[in-house]
């Protein structure tokens, strides 16, 4: 009997990851509906903020990562993403421009939070410094910490284009993204 003989081949693992962002990303990824329940009997979600994983593996094939990087935590989380996946996709417009978590910068971050935590507030009037993390002087896309092997712009992708994206993917075949967002798949 061979060494492969009676083992099964193992499934890709893939990662979603939240970082500054509304989650719409996230919400159109579970759009595909049914045709995600297809897909997923090819692959392995190993992390996600739609399952209960605390802790990044160590080999991750294909990452979709959703947000701009506008915290200490952000910054540290996106590194270790790096050294940990093969193949990571920056989705939707936050992570490939800063979009909207960015409208932040001409401010910077002590005058969002005296805004936000002191001058908002009815009681209690104080910024937050346990909880919150702390801000990065400007919001910026993925690709300005780590290289990035595909960009998924919209806001957001639609899900079309998640299926197709990964479909392509998990075939071994490279996507096509230009045709995809010229044309609103």
């Amino acid at each position: 009997m061979s060494e492969t003989a009676g083992k099964t081949a193992s499934k890709i693992k893939v990662a979603t990851v939240w970082l500054d962002g509304c989650s719409g990303c996230h919400m159109s990824f579970l759009d595909m509906d049914e045709r995600l329940l297809e897909l997923g009997s090819q692959f392995d979600l190993v992390y996600s903020p739609l399952v209960d994983f605390k802790v990044y593996p160590e080999r991750v094939d294909v990452a979709l990562v959703e947000g701009a990087i506008s915290s200490v935590e952000d910054e540290h989380k996106i590194h270790n993403i790096r050294k940990h996946t093969k193949f990571l996709i920056a989705m939707g417009d936050c992570a490939v421009t800063g979009n909207v978590p960015s409208m932040r910068n001409p401010f910077g971050p002590e005058a969002i939070l005296d805004r936000a935590y002191e001058q908002n507030v009815a009681t209690q009037a104080q910024i937050p410094c346990v909880i919150v993390p702390a801000l990065l002087e400007k919001v910026r896309p993925v690709h300005e910490f780590v290289k990035v092997d595909m960009y998924l712009p919209g806001c957001p992708p639609s899900a079309d284009t998640f299926y197709t994206v990964l479909s392509d993917l998990l075939a071994g075949r490279t996507p096509d993204v230009a045709s995809l967002t010229r044309f609103g798949a």
